[in-house]
């Protein structure tokens, strides 16, 4: 099972040319960096646990991930979820499909909100031996542990390349992967720069994640702030035409997260002078239920 030692290609586009982190390439099952987030609790024994429990979307990354790592483990997973679509309980698809199809139960909240669903979780963890309680997405200072060792492979990979500074870009949804990135290569006093977009809010939310997982700023992550607003989980054309050109060049990205990180990195690069590379985080699964929706809002688009 690859979880490590993802290779680097370079790719072109929109005149800039681009090295690319390819963790999408790591095993399918854990989407790239959930591998990474989750590294902990694959390598490590917790002699009572029997059962994870979890929450988010029920077409998170991190369901189908998790659910992987309990069948490894011999785990039952129960994720909690806000809101169940009837459309998906009738149709399964994309990650909540595939996490069902390992065993994963997927089960209505009994209370409402993100920070709700966490303390009650939590609570339920803590009076019982066997549970295990992940936060959503792998929000978790256990995750610092995968991340790392992505952080080491990049250090490596530059070092090799002989470079003298370098440019890392991705998008953030609880900002994890992005935080312990850059404070490994700030704690080894590396010139390589971590440059992230708020995705799932905007960067005032971004930076409240960041400071509950690390309190000391001078280890953070740069944000930027995309040039407009867009809302976490819709569909915008600019999204799919960026897509579509990305995926000229070989490699394919996915639709949620991918399309507002290129932009942030093609708005942010003429500003630097030096070379540039991007994280590919995985999450292709969930293309197979992102594309039907664009199907169905911009159908004059699928014509051909």
């Amino acid at each position: 099972m690859k979880l490590a030692n993802s290779p680097v290609e370079q790719i072109h586009v929109a005149g800039h040319d681009v090295f690319i982190k390819r963790d999408d390439l790591l095993h399918p099952q854990f989407s790239g960096n959930k591998a990474r987030k989750f590294l902990y609790f694959y390598e490590q024994d917790f002699p009572t646990v029997k059962k994870v429990l979890g929450y988010g979307s029920a077409q998170a990354n991190s369901l189908y991930s998790m659910a992987a790592l309990c069948q490894l483990k011999g785990w039952q997973l129960e994720f909690y979820v806000d809101h169940l679509p009837q459309l998906l309980l009738a149709n399964p698809s994309g990650n909540y499909a595939a996490a069902l199809a390992l065993g994963a139960k997927v089960l209505p909240a009994p209370v409402s909100g993100g920070e709700q669903i966490a303390s009650y979780l939590q609570q339920l963890a803590a009076n019982d031996p066997e549970c295990l309680f992940i936060e959503e997405g792998g929000r978790m200072a256990e995750a610092e542990y995968g991340v790392a060792k992505l952080a080491e492979e990049i250090a490596d990979w530059y070092q090799a390349e002989q470079l003298s500074q370098l440019a890392l870009f991705l998008p953030s949804g609880t900002g994890t992967t992005a935080l312990f990135l850059a404070k490994y290569f700030k704690q080894h006093e590396l010139a390589i720069e971590v440059f992230t977009c708020p995705v799932v809010g905007d960067a005032a939310y971004l930076q409240q994640q960041f400071d509950q997982l690390c309190a000391n700023r001078q280890w953070h992550p740069t944000i930027v702030a995309p040039a407009k607003k867009y809302h976490f989980g819709k569909c915008y054309r600019d999204f799919l035409t960026l897509w579509r050109l990305l995926n000229q060049t070989g490699v394919t990205f996915e639709l949620l997260y991918d399309p507002l990180g290129w932009m942030t990195l093609l708005q942010t690069a003429p500003t630097l002078a030096m070379p540039l590379m991007y994280l590919h985080q995985g999450g292709l699964l969930g293309n197979s239920s992102m594309l039907p929706r664009y199907q169905r809002k911009y159908p004059q688009l699928f014509s051909d």
